[in-house]
């Protein structure tokens, strides 16, 4: 009987990509590969990449150079590229890097296993197509091998908003939900292979709208049948848009106790103009007023936010009404970035503001987004929380979770194991986490 073979996936970027790698393991695993830590072992290296930070494809680039040697030593190794990266410069990989053997879009990977016999073949392989088969359901025989206690589900794909600086429409395709006794099925699954909680994925999952039994399903309304699921504790979603952030999730908020008190809801800039110039389609005070709503729903919630600063034509004004804004809403903790072009975006083309005053704005930025941040976690001091452990910590007895509000928790002496959940007392804050003991 022949060894298996190896597989070694290096994922770069968001959630998504992390839930993408584990269904290219799957896919792959069916035709006799295994997943390995080390690209020195491996029969395939497959690179899962995101186009969403500056100079992405570069990176790739450098990454791919890095394996050059690996591929004289290891003729029979294959090499693949995935993801948005993959979307957006597709056949240019290879004539740039020709020790690439395949190709694969992110709505594409379903064909991996077609696409790898005929690279074993020997030929160039390249699938960057917007397919019309469901994806998901062409990789629906997963193994059922124990998981962790936390878990992503993708439920939505694509996005229709056309922000000005972001190249998701282009490389994941138009807004797609998927059908919502697939998605129930799925989380099933994962709840029979120990998850307890699972955090649905989408680029803009709010705008969820999957077909149910009678009619489309809304994203507050899949979250009700999720919480239905027996032995499924936590339910949490990203990334959402402000525009969808409809009635009824709201209310879920406030009632729906396995929907988790953590929203991440990025607002990109506090200025009005700079928000229509990225065509974001709200206004610094609809986002507030809508932050509003959704504490009266939730008091204790805990909002995370994105933001850009220097995007084209940005002001100090401009500038200075995003750090009001921040100073208004109070973040528990957020993402805060320096525009960069991304070619064939609307931003691209107009004029940039100096790097060292977007420089300037965005350590001014961070520093006051650090100091809320430490904030929320030193009011956590105290207070009991929900700790669902994850891993065991670096010190002997010690085990690390995520709270309710997903900080990370870790507790000394802990008699609890992976998967548990139980309630913690917050007796200290740290840089990055929380530490406390379990009650009773």
């Amino acid at each position: 009987m022949s060894a298996p073979k190896k597989l070694f996936i290096k994922t770069y970027g968001c959630q998504m990509n992390v839930y993408d790698s584990e269904r290219m393991a799957e896919a792959l695993g069916g035709e006799g590969y295994i997943e390995t830590k080390s690209a020195d072992d491996a029969d395939m290296i497959l690179l899962n990449t995101c186009h969403i930070r500056e100079k992405a494809a570069e990176k790739v680039y450098s990454e791919l150079g890095r394996f050059k040697g690996l591929k004289a030593e290891k003729p029979d190794l294959k090499i693949g590229v995935a993801g948005c990266v993959a979307q957006a410069e597709g056949e240019e990989i290879m004539r740039r890097q020709p020790l690439v053997d395949l190709v694969v879009g992110p709505q594409s990977y379903h064909r991996l296993p077609e696409m790898e016999a005929k690279a074993r073949a020997g030929e160039k392989v390249l699938d960057t197509d917007f397919p019309e088969e469901d994806k998901f359901e062409k990789l629906k025989n997963r193994p059922k091998a124990k998981r962790g206690p936390a878990a992503f589900l993708t439920v939505q794909e694509g996005c229709d908003k056309f922000c000005a600086f972001c190249v998701v429409p282009y490389t994941r395709g138009a807004e797609v939900s998927r059908r919502a006794d697939r998605i129930l099925r799925e989380a099933q699954d994962l709840v029979e292979r120990g998850v307890r909680e699972i955090t649905l994925l989408g680029q803009n999952v709010n705008a969820y709208h999957g077909a149910g039994p009678n009619g489309d399903l809304t994203l507050a309304q899949l979250i009700w049948e999720l919480d239905k699921i027996d032995g499924l504790e936590r339910i949490r979603f990203t990334t959402s848009h402000p525009n969808d952030m409809q009635d009824d999730l709201i209310e879920a908020h406030g009632t729906c106790a396995k929907l988790m008190p953590y929203l991440h809801l990025p607002v990109q800039a506090g200025s009005d103009k700079i928000l229509k110039r990225m065509n974001r389609s709200h206004t610094a005070e609809s986002y507030i007023r809508l932050i509003e709503r959704i504490r009266a729903a939730r008091p204790d919630i805990l909002i995370s936010g994105d933001f850009i600063v220097g995007f084209p034509e940005e002001t100090e004004e401009d500038f200075q009404a995003t750090m009001d804004l921040v100073e208004e809403v109070k973040y528990g903790t957020a993402y805060s970035f320096k525009y960069s072009t991304r070619p064939g975006t609307p931003a691209a083309e107009r004029a940039q503001v100096d790097p060292a005053a977007a420089d300037d704005r965005l350590q001014r930025l961070q520093a006051l987004l650090t100091r809320q941040q430490r904030e929320v976690q030193d009011s956590m001091v105290g207070r009991e929380v929900g700790v669902l452990f994850e891993k065991a910590g670096r010190l002997p007895g010690q085990m690390v979770g995520k709270s309710d509000y997903l900080h990370a928790v870790h507790v000394a002496d802990c008699s609890r194991g992976i998967g548990e959940l139980a309630r913690v007392r917050i007796v200290s804050s740290g840089a990055n986490s929380l530490a406390g003991e379990l009650i009773g």
